[in-house]
């Protein structure tokens, strides 16, 4: 059997993620209560806690995971909880809509880029090129973050 790289993107992020769901589990109140509420606040920290994984395992090389880094740490700092990750902040411009039926057909593909921008964390200040590189490694960090949770979960399950 092959040792794992601890140098991988995988392994970081599996690390860093169990790590985190050991702390999770700590706290985990002793009754058995199972309220929406607490299922609720438990599932958004399991979900914080995938997203600051991810993004510590990339470190600070890439605009997306240092925006995910950013609104992790606001959040915390604010007692509030995470909003969708790749929502634009408060103090960025908005830009007024126009019908489609007065787009140009280069237009219109430009429409998309810029839904792009809302998706990818960090993406409303890039240029086209750099959000389509953005994107292709946040997707390959996403997918890497499935595989890892579903095989955690598969573990857990048949135990």
């Amino acid at each position: 059997m092959n040792s794992p790289n601890p140098n991988s993107l995988k392994y970081r992020f599996t690390k860093g993620l169990l790590k985190a769901l050991a702390r999770i589990n700590k706290h985990q109140p002793r009754s058995s209560s199972s309220s929406s509420r607490e299922i609720q606040r438990r599932y958004r920290r399991i979900k914080t806690a995938a997203y600051a994984s991810m993004a510590c395992a990339v470190g600070t090389r890439r605009a997306w995971s240092r925006e995910l880094l950013w609104k992790i740490r606001n959040q915390a700092r604010n007692g509030g909880v995470l909003r969708r990750i790749g929502s634009t902040s408060s103090t960025s411009a908005h830009h007024p809509m126009k019908k489609r039926s007065q787009k140009k057909p280069v237009e219109a593909g430009l429409g998309r880029v810029d839904e792009l921008r809302k998706v990818v964390p960090g993406g409303e200040g890039m240029d086209t090129w750099s959000l389509l590189e953005e994107t292709a490694h946040y997707m390959k960090c996403l997918t890497t973050q499935v595989k890892v949770m579903r095989t955690i979960v598969a573990i857990y399950s048949t135990t």
